[in-house]
């Protein structure tokens, strides 16, 4: 019979299948079924019972990479990311990364989804891997809202256009809502603001240079519930207040 790992401490552990789906590695129901078919090990030794128990101390691998078992101490942040910033834990070019400047926070955090190099706005960070995952996960069609600076001002057909959905070279986007912002002090670039629930690379910058807009500016000023602080200038950050976690939740069906 298979020794219980938790046999010799007490039972305020995290149950093993909820930290695989915290560490956004699958589902909740996904987890179940990697640990069902042996491809879960906790300190060494191969674990196929449900509801088996895990603490911060243990080491758990899936398929024998490790992953973290969090202390139950999830935190949520809201950046507004500056252009020339990687949306990524590390970089091997050396390239300034989105958590450093979040080094200040103790716990160890990862960005909700990507903002590319040149994107500045609205980025969520957490060590709540099952919320990251479903976020990002395009059942739940989370929307994102882009503010854009173009050239020119659209005309009602390409407006029309990016509202049906644009055929690029991966499929055609799904239907968009749009309007202009009326942004002055820019000098004469026109703005727009763009919502979107697609999670493809360079979305919004492809489909307006394929209507012949390529963009100047780009910013995301929404993400689901969440807007963009307008006192939080580019490179500060926040937590996320309970409402605002919860709102959150309540987008991916958590709550």
């Amino acid at each position: 019979m298979e020794k219980k790992v938790t046999d010799s401490r007490d039972k305020q552990g995290e149950r093993l299948q909820k930290v695989l789906a915290h560490a956004g590695i699958a589902s909740r129901r996904q987890a179940e079924q990697m640990i069902l078919e042996g491809e879960v090990a906790v300190n060494g030794k191969i674990v196929q019972t449900l509801g088996t128990k895990v603490f911060p101390e243990d080491k758990v691998t899936v398929k024998g990479k490790p992953i973290a078992v969090p202390s139950g101490d999830y935190v949520y942040f809201l950046l507004n990311k500056p252009t020339g910033v990687i949306t990524s834990a590390k970089d091997p070019q050396g390239r300034k990364t989105v958590v450093e400047l979040l080094r200040k926070v103790p716990q160890r955090v990862y960005p909700v989804g990507r903002l590319d190099y040149d994107t500045s706005g609205l980025l969520v960070l957490t060590n709540d891997g099952e919320l990251a995952h479903r976020l990002m996960h395009p059942h739940y069609g989370v929307e994102k809202t882009y503010r854009v600076g173009i050239k020119e001002k659209l005309t009602v057909s390409v407006i029309n256009q990016l509202r049906n959905g644009i055929l690029l070279e991966d499929g055609k986007t799904a239907p968009a809502k749009i309007h202009e912002v009326n942004h002055s002090g820019e000098g004469s670039f026109f703005f727009y603001d763009i919502t979107i629930h697609e999670g493809r690379n360079r979305q919004v910058r492809r489909m307006f240079s394929r209507v012949g807009h390529p963009l100047i500016t780009l910013q995301r000023i929404g993400f689901g519930p969440l807007k963009l602080d307008s006192k939080l200038l580019p490179g500060m950050y926040r937590s996320l207040n309970k409402q605002e976690v919860q709102a959150l939740r309540r987008t991916v069906q958590l709550n």
